[in-house]
C-alpha cells in the first residue's frame, strides 16, 4: 500500500475545504479533526491557502493528515510541499506534473474521469486516484466498471457528492474513501456554521461506523 492510499484509508470522509481567511480555516479545521475527520484536503483556491495550511498544521496535533487540493502546476506541487502539506490532490494529470510530484517525493492523488484517463495515470505509475467530477463522470456505476478491468487501482470520488449518496459510493469496493464539500456547507451571508459543521461530520463519522 502506498503513502496516498494510506492517507485515504485513514478517515471515511475527506473534506474538501476552500477556505477565504486563515482564521477561518483554523476554527473549522478544528471543528473537523474534534469530530475524527484528521485528514483535511485544502485547496489552493484563495491566496491564503497556503499560509492557512501552515496555520492549520501549527493548529491541530501531530496526528492530523493536511493536505493541499487543486494543485494543477508542478510549482503548485513545490509551493504545496514547503508548506509541509503531506499529500496532494489535483483534479487532472499532465505529464509536467506527474513527472514533478515523482521528483518531489510527494504523495499526490491525480484526479480522472475517463478509463483512458485511468490506464493513464496507472501507466505513470499512480495507483490511488480521484475519480472528479464523480455525479457527472458516471458515479457508483462507472468505479464498478472499472474495478473489473483495473482492479489494481483505489479511488476517492469527489464532485456532487452528498450526505446521502456517499454509502452508495463507499460501498463499491475499489473505493477507499469519499471526498467532499457538503461538510463545511456556508450560509447566506457566506460563513461556515462551527456547529453545522460539527453537526455534519458526525453525522458522516455515524454512517462510515454503520457500513
Amino acid at each position: 500500500m502506498d503513502k496516498v492510499e494510506q492517507v485515504l484509508r485513514a478517515c471515511p470522509v475527506i473534506p474538501v475545504l476552500a477556505y477565504k481567511s486563515v482564521e477561518e480555516a483554523v476554527a473549522v479545521s478544528r471543528a473537523l479533526y474534534e469530530e475524527g475527520l484528521p485528514v483535511l484536503e485544502i485547496t489552493l483556491r484563495h491566496p491564503t491557502a497556503l499560509d492557512a495550511i501552515k496555520a492549520v498544521k501549527a493548529d491541530l496535533p501531530a496526528d492530523a493528515c493536511v493536505g493541499a487540493g487543486t494543485v494543477l502546476t508542478p510549482e503548485l506541487a513545490k509551493a504545496a510541499v514547503d508548506a509541509g502539506c503531506a499529500f496532494g490532490v489535483s483534479p487532472g494529470l499532465t505529464q509536467s506534473l506527474a513527472d514533478a510530484v515523482k521528483a518531489l517525493d510527494f504523495p499526490f492523488l491525480p484526479g480522472i474521469a475517463t478509463l483512458s484517463e485511468a490506464m493513464q495515470a496507472r501507466e505513470w505509475g499512480f495507483k490511488a486516484l480521484k475519480f472528479f467530477p464523480a455525479s457527472i463522470s458516471g458515479g457508483p456505476a462507472f468505479l464498478k466498471a472499472v474495478h473489473s478491468v483495473l482492479p489494481d487501482l483505489v479511488f476517492c470520488p469527489t464532485g456532487g457528492i452528498s450526505a446521502g449518496t456517499a454509502a452508495d459510493y463507499r460501498a463499491v469496493p475499489n473505493v477507499a474513501t469519499v471526498g467532499g464539500s457538503w461538510l463545511t456547507p456556508r450560509g447566506t451571508d457566506g460563513s461556515i456554521n462551527l456547529d453545522t459543521v460539527r453537526d455534519l461530520a458526525r453525522e458522516a463519522m455515524s454512517a462510515a461506523d454503520a457500513r
